[in-house]
């Protein structure tokens, strides 16, 4: 059995229509469920729940809102995350808000010269960083040689 198995989501795009359909205000809602009206208004703002037909006093949360809260209670009610459940009633499409982080080997090669590459290399490419790292330290540690002009940065 999957997450998905243990209640029936419904879409939350398609907004509420004010035909026959039983309507709640926020309050109701929350007294309805048993969701406090606050945790409602985050989980609109996080995506888990689509905001409801209308603004202000006259917003109108339908079925579908009644639903979702219930599958979401059930869902926290086994011990899931927000994050997980919010991947699980989206159908597992949730968007990132930030890409992943990935990690960096940062090397210090002079009081102003940092090279950082990307962890997890193949050996060989390692092998090939630490050598022009290598070159690089022997280059910028030594003096200018005879006959050439310090590079100033300045053209």
């Amino acid at each position: 059995m999957t997450v998905l198995d243990t209640g029936a989501f419904l879409p939350h795009t398609a907004s509420v229509n004010s035909g026959a359909e039983q309507s709640w205000s926020l309050q109701e809602l929350a007294a309805e469920t048993g969701v406090p009206a606050r945790t409602i208004r985050f989980y609109i703002a996080r995506g888990l729940l689509a905001g409801p037909a209308g603004a202000g006093r006259g917003a109108a949360y339908g079925g579908e809102h009644l639903v979702r809260l219930q599958a979401i209670r059930k869902l926290q009610a086994k011990g899931l995350m927000l994050a997980e459940i919010a991947r699980a009633v989206s159908g597992g499409k949730v968007e990132p808000r930030l890409p992943a982080p990935s990690a960096w080997w940062s090397y210090p090669v002079a009081d102003d010269v940092v090279l950082c590459t990307r962890a997890g290399l193949s050996p060989w490419r390692t092998k090939q960083v630490r050598a022009a790292l290598a070159d690089m330290v022997s280059r910028l540690a030594g003096s200018p040689e005879d006959g050439e002009k310090e590079d100033d940065g300045n053209h």
